[in-house]
């Protein structure tokens, strides 16, 4: 218990940490019964759908019915664990502005639903616990003037500067509700929490212990950056928010060792590194949010130099800490995560490449008073190979399963959108009904109509996903990708991502390349032979010949 009387103490003082500590033993002890021990242990076995609760939608069947039905059918060889987006009710936001945490939206199914889908998949849950719906009985209350929630939410008096504070959207920081001015960093519908209130730390905390009851094994930090505000500050990465991660983490290690914390900070490389902590006190897994600018910046050019060069600066804190390695999820693809990596020029072409290719672009407020783009709105697909080209589809399809290929190999987890599975390309008529840019990758399916498309080999579908399924196949059968253990990047060709990788305590390395260009290269390397991941035949690597945007996977001897 000293860690968490640490982070009382520098929480809210030394005078409130006894009765915060003893307050906090009483809330574990009430669930400590109610958890039941799992294996957390990450292998390279693990792979993480990303998935809306509703994603596929069968008349006569609840939503999480249906998702379990064609996950059960489609993705137990393929995939460990499945991530349902915010499942909760809520008002706004595709699920990001969260009415009660502690129940299941109704239209999607109920807590049993979710506890199915544990049969043969680890869980992942969202905490939306930045900011929560106005419509909330908390703020309802708030607004009611009941005392119990007065100091639930942030009021801002008068006038302050707050030019200092990081925007992620550009939207207005404060909203009017009648003469009071409340903080919203995301939307007037998503108010923000005053974790200044120990009250609110503790409700949050009995949340997470609840996810952990109904079987999630990770647990998604949304938004966590932004976590605490303090006039003066940039109200980003600030102490306290860390302090706040390492209290959840302390009080899961006592009774839930096997959860692991993800933290979801779509920032700079540098910052997002920083919620690892010392590597046994914080997170367990950040997600990776350079990698899909960086990857996408590779093939626009047909060069892996920078990807490569960025890749060799990644280290690990300890082996208790991990990357969670994605190129799409239900937001767009992030543009700050590559500032510092890649010159304002080469941002600025990714996002006429976005804009050219049909997708959309968002932008935030800076502290000046400008915008800068902040996110390119598009299916990844389609950010790789220009819908409206006259390109033959099989190279588009290789070059996007280049990119996969590339993310998978890499040190970490890898979570796979579930448009990424299956190649699905940008739903424009979607932005059209919502008016917001993110809604164009955030198209829900129908059941019949997806299985027909799956049954016809001649389908974009089709293809992609018998594509895929020969990617995470080969990734699950070798122990040299398991997420803690080592990877070295090789520089063998400018139009190559080379990365080596060997599994933690074995002999057994993998040679994974993947050619970003548009060109045949051949080159050399250091193995004389090796074992195709894919075939199984013998591999001759002395001297390599790759097609454009080919991969090769082979199981090489040290």
């Amino acid at each position: 218990m000293d860690s968490l009387r640490k982070h009382l103490t520098f929480l809210y003082g030394e005078a409130r940490a006894a009765d915060l500590l003893k307050r906090t033993e009483q809330l574990l002890a009430e669930y400590r019964p109610r958890i039941q021990p799992h294996n957390g242990e990450l292998t390279e076995r693990d792979s993480i759908l990303i998935t809306y609760g509703d994603q596929i939608q069968s008349a006569g069947e609840k939503p999480l019915q249906t998702l379990k039905r064609f996950c059960d059918e489609h993705l137990a060889a393929l995939v460990r664990g499945i991530h349902i987006l915010p499942f909760y009710p809520w008002t706004s936001d595709d699920g990001f502005s969260v009415t009660d945490y502690r129940q299941v939206d109704g239209q999607l199914g109920a807590w049993a639903d979710v506890s199915a889908l544990a049969t043969h998949f680890k869980l992942m849950f969202d905490a939306v616990i930045n900011h929560i719906s106005a419509e909330s009985l908390w703020f309802q209350k708030f607004l009611q003037g009941d005392s119990q929630y007065q100091n639930y939410f942030i009021t801002v008096e008068g006038e302050p500067n707050l030019a200092q504070v990081v925007r992620p959207r550009a939207l207005p920081l404060l909203t009017a509700f009648g003469e009071q001015k409340i903080w919203t960093t995301f939307s007037a519908d998503q108010i923000d929490l005053n974790y200044q209130n120990p009250q609110v730390l503790l409700e949050i905390l009995d949340v997470l212990l609840r996810y952990v009851q109904h079987g999630a094994t990770l647990i998604r930090l949304d938004a966590i950056a932004y976590l605490w505000k303090a006039l003066g500050t940039p109200c980003i990465h600030l102490p306290q928010t860390h302090a706040v991660i390492q209290f959840f983490r302390a009080a899961l290690n006592q009774i839930a060792p096997h959860v692991q914390l993800i933290t979801e900070t779509n920032v700079p490389h540098v910052d997002n590194l920083s919620y690892f902590g010392d590597g046994y006190s914080e997170a367990q897994l950040v997600y990776n949010f350079a990698l899909p600018p960086l990857t996408l910046h590779a093939f626009q050019t047909g060069s892996a130099t920078t990807l490569s060069n960025w890749a060799q600066t990644l280290t690990l804190p300890s082996e208790q800490t991990t990357f969670f390695n994605f190129l799409a999820s239900h937001d767009g693809i992030g543009l700050n995560p590559a500032r510092g990596i890649l010159t304002d020029a080469e941002v600025e072409a990714l996002a006429r490449q976005t804009l050219a290719h049909g997708g959309l672009i968002s932008y935030k407020n800076n502290s000046d008073g400008t915008q800068s783009p902040y996110e390119m709105n598009i299916n990844y697909f389609d950010a790789l190979s220009n819908p409206n080209g006259n390109e033959a589809l099989d190279v588009q399809i290789s070059r996007f399963i280049c990119a996969q290929a590339i993310m998978l190999s890499m040190i970490g987890v890898p979570g796979i959108y579930f448009h990424s599975l299956f190649g699905s390309r940008g739903w424009l008529d979607g932005v059209k009904q919502t008016g917001r840019n993110r809604t164009i990758n955030r198209e829900k399916l129908q059941w019949d109509t997806l299985q027909a498309e799956l049954a016809n080999p001649d389908s974009l579908r089709s293809k992609v996903f018998a594509r895929y399924r020969q990617l995470l196949q080969a990734r699950r059968s070798a122990p040299a990708f398991h997420p803690h253990g080592s990877q070295k990047v090789l520089e063998l060709h400018p139009a190559v991502f080379a990365v080596q990788r060997m599994e933690p305590h074995g002999q057994m390395q993998a040679l994974c390349l993947h050619n970003v260009s548009s060109s045949k290269v051949v080159f050399s390397t250091e193995y004389a032979s090796g074992v195709d991941l894919f075939s199984g035949a013998a591999l001759t690597l002395s001297q390599v010949t790759l097609e454009p945007y080919q991969v090769r996977w082979a199981l090489v001897k040290i």
